[in-house]
Order: structure tokens, then C-alpha cells, then sequence
């Protein structure tokens, strides 16, 4: 049986953790308190006190057969993106034990700049419109980089936006009736976390060395489609939409319009979907939330 370390054991990766746990397998998570280790155990997760940002806490990491790095940004922390996803990822590969098998990068769509609402394949140029796409898209080239050197092959998964029991986008601002900024027009990419979890496995399992994939599910809907169906699901008024406001920091990332292909997931890893679109997906996600 493979042992997995899942490093930023969170939303996504706690998910992952009780899948593999649940085949049986050796499963270890990092977290950065001990008040966050009983959840993993919980979920037979054996939980690892470490912080990427403290190189000090990374000595002693368990030696297992493959990686899945998945974590993510606070954005009410002190620490900049770019100290979190570069530098965090660079100081784990730096004292990382020596492993034979798959790394699988957990990065984003947001890697894309397009703005023309055409469709984009993992085959199209990442050329980032804003500094999180551009952080990012740097961090997969230090997973590449450095990878190999610790025995790890670098898979990238590049996920659109999650959503699932507890975390539904802009539901606060629905319910306060407030307006929500941006075009309506413009489409969404989205994935259920359960999906994410799943093709996060698969990834694991038999993704190609060197390859990226898109976890993104089968049909990008425009905004006003998404805040409407969850509007209407939890008894709100419809949304309500303004325009940016130019200088505003959100504006780069509004700017972006693009469809995601997640066809290779399909032909390559074999995964369907437990929730191919919203129309699924929210009202699970809503049930789930109690």
C-alpha cells in the first residue's frame, strides 16, 4: 500500500486523506497546531505539526512514496502570496525526504489571462493577467525545477473554483443583499470539492509525470446563472450586479472570461464526475451544509 503525504491537509486536502485512508492506505497530513490534528485523526489521518514558511519544522518529515501539495493562501495573514506558494513550496522540496513517486502540485485556472469567453485546453500558453495567477504559475515552475532532485515527478493539477459543503462564492454578500461586482455576463469555472478530491486521487494514482490537468467540471456558467440558482435555493432575493470600480484590486481577476476544458481529465485519468455542473453540485452543496 503507497504512503501519502498530504501537505496543507485542508479543505481539499483532508478530503483526499479519507479517501486514500479508506483503501487502506498509510495516509500523513500537515497542519500548522495542534488543535488542528484531531480532525485528521478523526479521518485516520496521521497528522504532522509543520509549517512550509518554517523550514525548522520540516526536519523531521515522514519518508513516503508520494506527495500531494495542496496548500493554500490566507488571505488574512501577514505572509504575501508569493512567500506562501513560492517560497513555502521551495523550502518542502528543499527538506523534503528522499521519495520515489508522483508530486501532485495543486496550482490554478487563474494561471490563464484570457478574457474573450473562449475555451481553454492544457495545451493553451498560461500567460497570467494578475499577480495571483503570476505567483502561481511560478510556483509550478519550482515544482518542476526542484522536484525531480528530491525523487519526485511533478504533476500539476490546475483547479478552477472550489465549491461544497460550507464554502459557496459570494453566498454572504447574497445574503446581505448587497450588490455583487462584475460583469454577470462573464463565466465561472467551478468544481465540487468531492470531485476535486476524487480527481486529486486519480492524479495520484496515474497521472503523467510532466503533465497538467484541469479539474474543472463539465460547464462554465455565466455568474449571474450561479448566484441565481444559489440565491434562489436558499430563499434570497435574486443577485444584484455593479460595475467594477476601475482601481479597485478585485478588477484584475473580474477581467478574466474563459471556459475550461477538463476533456483530458476524462480521456486520460477515466473520472466521472459526481457533479458535472451546479445544477447538481450547488443543491448537494447547500444539503451538505446542514
Amino acid at each position: 500500500m503507497s504512503r501519502t503525504l498530504i501537505v496543507g491537509c485542508g479543505y481539499l486536502g483532508q478530503r483526499v486523506g479519507k479517501i486514500l485512508a479508506a483503501r487502506g492506505e498509510t495516509v500523513y497530513g500537515t497542519v500548522r497546531s495542534t488543535a488542528r490534528a484531531a480532525s485528521l485523526l478523526s479521518a485516520d489521518i496521521e497528522p504532522v505539526i509543520a509549517n512550509v514558511l518554517a523550514p525548522d519544522s520540516l526536519a523531521d518529515l515522514p519518508v513516503v512514496d508520494r506527495v500531494l501539495y495542496c496548500v493554500g493562501f490566507d488571505r488574512s495573514g501577514a505572509d504575501s502570496m508569493r512567500s506562501v506558494y513560492v517560497e513555502g513550496l521551495r523550502n518542502f522540496l528543499e527538506h523534503a525526504p528522499g521519495t520515489a513517486g508522483q508530486l501532485v502540485y495543486v496550482s490554478s485556472t487563474g494561471v490563464y489571462g484570457r478574457n474573450d469567453g473562449g475555451w481553454i485546453t492544457e495545451d493553451d500558453p498560461a500567460e497570467p493577467a494578475h499577480e495571483s495567477g503570476r505567483v502561481c504559475l511560478e510556483a509550478e515552475a519550482v515544482a518542476r525545477h526542484l522536484g525531480p532532485g528530491r525523487g519526485l515527478n511533478p504533476v500539476v493539477i490546475r483547479c478552477s473554483g472550489l465549491y461544497g459543503p460550507q464554502r459557496l462564492p459570494r453566498k454572504a454578500t447574497l445574503e446581505r443583499n448587497e450588490p455583487i461586482a462584475g460583469d454577470p455576463t462573464k463565466f465561472l469555472n467551478l468544481i465540487h470539492i468531492d470531485d476535486a478530491a476524487n480527481l486529486a486521487v486519480a492524479t495520484l494514482d496515474r497521472g503523467a509525470p510532466g503533465r497538467i490537468y484541469h479539474v474543472s467540471d463539465d460547464r462554465p456558467v455565466e455568474r449571474q446563472e450561479f448566484y441565481r440558482l444559489v440565491a434562489t435555493l436558499l430563499g434570497l432575493a435574486p443577485p444584484r450586479f455593479e460595475a467594477l470600480i476601475p482601481d479597485n484590486p478585485a478588477a484584475a481577476r473580474e477581467e478574466s472570461n474563459k471556459r475550461i476544458s477538463n476533456r483530458r481529465i476524462r480521456t486520460e485519468l477515466q473520472v466521472e464526475l459526481t457533479f458535472p455542473d451546479i445544477q447538481s453540485g450547488v443543491p448537494a452543496a447547500i444539503a451538505a451544509s446542514g
